[in-house]
């Protein structure tokens, strides 16, 4: 069991293991020589993470921090690879959730790379709609949290929710957001334009 703000593990620690998210959440993130945290993935209950020193045997690749109370199930290298040699299905189940999110990563490079802020805001607020299945939105993460995740700050991210909702595509209620407008969020996740 892990308190809010508490290190699960520093970038190239030993990767003896890896993590299952069974309550709360944890934050993956890199910081630059400058500083800049930049948040890769934030994982919930049913997710793994730390999975990459399983197989490599190399250190972790980033941070892990908690960003709730957070209760995690660890599963050593050792004890799990042998496992696998048992059961090789369990290890292209792996490999499939691998795969899933290294084309996350990249989608997530080209967003940050090549898309303006609002088709990144614009883009995640669908993704959110789609994974919960709703028109009305809880957003999970701070507003700081959710501006690093976007690559930017959190006075720009206001700006762009407020502007988002003067014109008609969103609504604001505290934690909450209403999409009123998706094909409109649609067109600025495929432009990163908002007009």
């Amino acid at each position: 069991s892990f308190q809010k703000g508490e290190r699960v593990f520093s970038e190239g620690d030993d990767g003896i293991g890896f993590y299952m998210v069974t309550e709360g959440r944890v934050k993956i993130f890199r910081v630059s020589a400058e500083g800049k945290e930049q948040i890769l993935h934030l994982f919930g209950p049913g997710e793994s993470f730390g999975e990459v020193s399983v197989f490599t045997g190399r250190g972790f690749p980033a941070d892990a921090v908690t960003s709730l109370q957070t209760t995690l199930l660890f599963f050593p290298r050792m004890a799990f690879s042998a496992l696998i040699q048992k059961d090789p299905a369990l290890a292209l189940n792996m490999l499939g959730q691998l795969s899933m999110r290294l084309r996350h990563f990249a989608d997530l490079i080209e967003d940050l790379s090549l898309k303006e802020v609002p088709g990144r805001l614009a883009k995640y607020l669908l993704f959110l709609s789609s994974k919960e299945g709703d028109r009305e939105i809880a957003l999970d993460v701070s507003k700081g949290q959710l501006a690093s995740v976007l690559g930017t700050i959190p006075e720009t991210l206001s700006r762009i929710l407020a502007k988002m909702h003067r014109q008609g595509l969103i609504r604001l209620r505290g934690a909450r957001i209403l999409i009123l407008d998706r094909r409109g969020l649609e067109g600025i996740a495929l432009d990163g334009k908002l007009g």
